[in-house]
């Protein structure tokens, strides 16, 4: 990226105004990434954590395989789920707040006695997928902000700041030549004159 300056004082004053914008921003976008990079290794861990839960649980219902065909297909069903907003490190993502289940009435009299226990089941065996997708949503909006930010803390550390730095020299160095230049002419000017005025005398 090329930036775009003028060989003057007032060029120099902005030049040397965005330059310090971007070192003062540098560490806080780096803190940033670093906290995200961490944020993210903890969703994926949350997520897998479940998921081996819901599997550890299935393994453990596997005896009740059987007894499931009994079971009333459509008994349990998920209506809704409460999802509300938790700011991580700067970014918006997903938490997982209520799980609501609509319960078709039963008579607990005719249906068998497990009835009860295979409904609190398929609600603790939904809840750990649910939890699981949440946190994989989690880590994958947090993982996309974390890229973005490292390419910002790229842009500035291995860009800008470079290229600011570089402008900034150059119009200084520009400037001590353009006055030195001046010096020296005004010097030779200084000289004829005096050469002049002494040839006139004479």
């Amino acid at each position: 990226m090329a930036i775009k300056f003028q060989y003057n004082k007032t060029s120099l004053t902005e030049l040397g105004k965005q330059l310090k914008i971007r070192q003062g921003a540098l560490p806080t976008l780096q803190n940033k990434e670093s906290a995200l990079r961490l944020e993210v290794r903890k969703a994926k861990a949350d997520s897998e954590r479940l998921l081996v839960e819901l599997e550890d649980a299935l393994q453990r219902y596997d005896y009740l395989a059987a007894l499931w065909n009994e079971f009333e297909p459509g008994l349990i069903s998920i209506t809704d789920v409460d999802l509300y907003t938790k700011k991580v490190a700067g970014v918006k993502t997903p938490a997982l707040g209520e799980i609501h289940y609509e319960l078709k009435p039963f008579n607990a009299f005719v249906k068998p006695a497990w009835y009860a226990d295979g409904v609190a089941i398929l609600k603790e065996l939904s809840r750990l997928g649910i939890e699981s997708e949440v946190y994989k949503e989690k880590a994958r909006i947090l993982d996309y902000n974390r890229r973005k930010t490292t390419q910002k803390v790229n842009l500035y550390e291995k860009v800008q700041i470079p290229g600011y730095q570089e402008a900034i020299r150059k119009i200084k160095r520009y400037m001590e030549d353009e006055e030195n230049l001046s010096k020296a002419s005004s010097k030779i000017v200084k000289k004829r004159h005096a050469e002049e005025e002494e040839a006139s005398v004479l």
